[in-house]
């Protein structure tokens, strides 16, 4: 049986040049969530950050939204790289349970560390559900529950495994509800198990 190729959040066929400003202005970026938390960031703040001029910004992007969305990608690259080419558990060579596992795991860490971006680039209602990174995240798991041998609609059942790994949901769950990572990661590998067990 032949997958179609899983789609990758970043795309390395830009010129030279074009990568050296998109890195530029990503990283002025990234620097401005660091500081000031994704909600502050704007097209101007990251202009005069990176030393150019707004319309640069805006045509490399488009808008907020196109901006939130490349730095969602810059930061699922690593993560697309671990679970597809890595080590197991998450990498190729486990039990596609072990893997999902680890995937929910992973996840759930990628939040711990860039959660203001991914909840921002969450926040975009447009192309949401759209984006690449999302794209790959719920081909990754559907392809996993297949492998499991899981009955159903595993397209339904992959969504309903990534919608408790949102940064909006995890944020708020740590933030408000004083849920620590752990009990999060454990909580969902108890559903995945469940899944792949029904």
């Amino acid at each position: 049986m032949t997958h179609a190729p899983l789609p990758m959040a970043a795309d390395d066929s830009e010129r030279c040049d074009a990568a050296r400003n998109r890195r530029l202005l990503l990283d002025a970026a990234i620097g401005l969530v660091d500081e000031r938390g994704a909600d502050s960031v704007t097209m101007d703040a990251v202009a005069a950050r990176a030393g150019v001029g707004k319309g640069t910004v805006f045509r490399r992007f488009g808008n907020r939204a196109g901006l939130m969305f490349a730095l969602l990608d810059h930061t699922e690259t690593e993560l697309q790289q671990a679970f597809l080419f890595g080590p197991p558990p998450l990498g190729p060579g486990a039990p596609p349970l072990d893997r999902l596992v680890a995937f929910g795991r992973a996840r759930l860490d990628l939040v711990a560390v860039q959660g203001e971006v991914l909840r921002a680039a969450e926040n975009s209602p447009v192309s949401r559900f759209s984006a690449p990174a999302h794209a790959v995240g719920l081909t990754h798991v559907s392809t996993l529950l297949r492998q499991i041998g899981v009955s159903g609609d595993v397209t339904l059942l992959a969504y309903a495994l990534l919608a408790p790994l949102e940064a909006t949901l995890v944020l708020h769950l740590q933030r408000d509800a004083g849920m620590t990572t752990e009990r999060l990661a454990d909580g969902w590998e108890d559903l995945a198990r469940r899944i792949a067990s029904a």
